[in-house]
């Protein structure tokens, strides 16, 4: 976990927060939360993977440093239990709260704040590189290929185990169905080129299977 801790600190100064073990210490505080015992996608694993598609198309966003805070804090509060945005908009505060601690600039933390609640639902404005990045890497486990998607599924399914068979098959449904209609998938032509086809194909299925 050094090495994860690393990046959040690269990423932390990148953006302007001064050097401080305080940035080790937050690092370890957002690292504890992945680990939660109630997750079984939304994990560590979960965090990196989205890291290490920021990392690779960095040079699509204007601030990548931000993407990667966000990354950080755009599960950060989990709870399989909540309603509606409540995940977000707590991981949203959350973020806000940590970051202001760190000393980051103002004009960055609600920039973060901003980006972490775009994966409520994943729609960004034209134009919009770090959102669309940010959501991109969050989706692109749909793009995996079938045996993978199907173990992500899977998790999300051990994620709501509390919820019945019945309800938890419409539930995620809805979910597909809202994936299935965003304007685009993927919002950054690269991305969208590479996955998209894939994604749709992954969603159709297990839609399929639900119903």
């Amino acid at each position: 976990m050094t090495e994860l801790i690393d990046r959040w600190r690269s990423a932390a100064r990148d953006a302007g927060a001064p050097d401080s073990p305080a940035l080790a210490g937050a690092g370890e505080e957002l690292l504890a939360r992945w680990r939660e015992p109630q997750r079984r996608y939304h994990t560590v694993r979960h965090l990196t993977a989205v890291l290490d598609v920021v990392d690779a198309y960095a040079e699509l966003a204007d601030r990548p440093d931000l993407v990667r805070l966000a990354a950080w804090c755009h599960d950060a509060v989990y709870d399989p239990r909540a309603t509606g945005e409540a995940n977000e908009r707590d991981s949203a505060a959350l973020a806000g709260a940590l970051l202001a601690g760190l000393r980051l600039p103002a004009a960055a933390v609600a920039e973060v704040r901003r980006l972490v609640l775009l994966t409520a639902g994943h729609a960004t404005a034209a134009g919009d590189r770090d959102g669309g990045l940010l959501c991109d890497a969050d989706l692109a486990v749909l793009a995996a290929p079938p045996a993978e998607y199907d173990a992500y599924a899977a998790a999300i399914r051990g994620e709501y185990a509390h919820v019945p068979e019945p309800d938890f098959r419409a539930a995620r449904a809805r979910v597909l169905d809202a994936l299935l209609a965003l304007p685009a998938l993927y919002r950054l032509p690269p991305l969208a080129a590479r996955w998209t086809d894939r994604a749709r194909a992954n969603l159709t299925r297990e839609l399929t299977a639900l119903r």
